[in-house]
């Protein structure tokens, strides 16, 4: 009889062995895995998006994050998902990664940031995403593989080639010319200059870009504005400029002080709300664009799908205009959303 008990006993052990062993590894890996345990309870969570903690961590204080501010404040009025917007005391990345490590030491579900120099975050979104936390970027595809997903409006070079097509058109395809960008590690505004110039030297043999670098403005008017005056001291013949960080605005009103908005050309990244009076005025050329609240809200709604262990795929709908049909390759989910503004168009845009 005893040896009875003990086979048993011995069988129920081995099977409750089996039993918890065949469940150890169920569902790993990001949009594959289960959907996310509690850290208090241990209770599996449901994809309810009231459920989830997601923060988006701009770059800067200004009026494009703003509106960006406003689309992440409408995906929650959406859907309940606990979302909402950390905004750095500097336009860096050292402020960018303290807000990033503050998170992580809270254990939000997923971290949205836009970089303001992509590598230099890289070590806190590998500590951030070792903590089980899903790191989504916007503007920063060169780090895809070390983020889950990067979002984009559109495909940058393409983009960058509108610059580039914009400003020819304006300029009657002759004449010098320069460009330039937020700051030299801002990944998207080198992408588009880049894009830009090669266009142009390709198409447009009679144009000439002053510098081999871009020009720096600072991401702020005033550096826009300063930098433009040093441009035309040493260039006064020069025909164009193009601004990849949406402050033409800054160019414009050096051109207006000087009396030149007849003779050279401006294409910026713009807010309708910022470029209006420069369109309306001629000072300004062209603005190109994406709404940044639409941009946010694809991007935390992204990082929301990720977090609940769902996926985002080629035709995943991101719920919102631009972005309903996403294009992924190489982790990079592309939609196809960019705006082009003239004096024809603006009043049509509120934003």
């Amino acid at each position: 009889m005893k040896k009875l008990v003990s086979v048993l006993l011995c069988i129920m052990l081995a099977a409750a062995m089996v039993t918890g062993c065949g469940s150890s590894d169920a569902g790993s890996g990001t949009g594959d895995k289960k959907t996310k345990e509690t850290k208090e309870t241990g209770e599996e969570k449901t994809a309810d998006p009231e459920e989830y903690q997601v923060v988006m961590v701009v770059k800067q204080s200004d009026s494009w994050f703003d509106d960006m501010a406003t689309g992440v404040e409408q995906l929650k009025k959406d859907t309940g998902l606990n979302v909402s917007v950390q905004v750095p005391e500097t336009g860096d990345a050292a402020s960018q990664i303290s807000i990033m490590e503050d998170l992580i030491a809270q254990g939000v579900d997923a971290i949205c940031v836009v970089p303001n120099d992509p590598e230099a975050l890289v070590p806190t979104i590998e500590k951030a995403r070792e903590s089980g936390i899903v790191v989504v970027t916007h503007e920063a595809p060169g780090i895809a593989g070390d983020v889950d997903l990067d979002v984009e409006a559109f495909v940058n070079e393409e983009f960058g080639q509108l610059f580039g097509e914009k400003l020819a058109s304006a300029m009657g395809g002759k004449g010098k010319y320069a460009g330039f960008v937020g700051g030299l590690t801002m990944e998207t505004h080198m992408a588009w200059y880049k894009a830009a110039v090669a266009y142009i030297e390709e198409n447009y043999p009679d144009m000439e870009c002053v510098s081999k670098e871009p020009y720096e403005d600072g991401n702020s008017i005033d550096g826009a504005h300063d930098k433009a005056l040093e441009i035309l001291k040493a260039y006064p013949d020069i025909k164009g400029f193009f601004d990849c960080s949406a402050q033409g605005g800054g160019i414009c009103e050096t051109l207006q002080e000087k009396n030149k908005t007849d003779d050279i050309k401006v294409v910026s990244l713009a807010l309708p709300s910022m470029s209006a009076t420069y369109l309306e005025d001629g000072s300004m050329a062209a603005g190109l664009a994406w709404r940044p609240a639409d941009a946010g809200y694809a991007t935390c709604y992204a990082a929301y799908l990720l977090a609940s262990g769902q996926k985002v795929e080629t035709g995943t709908d991101l719920k919102i205009t631009g972005y309903e049909e996403m294009e992924v390759k190489d982790g990079v989910a592309y939609g196809n959303a960019p705006l082009e503004f003239s004096s024809d168009n603006i009043n049509d845009y509120n934003f």
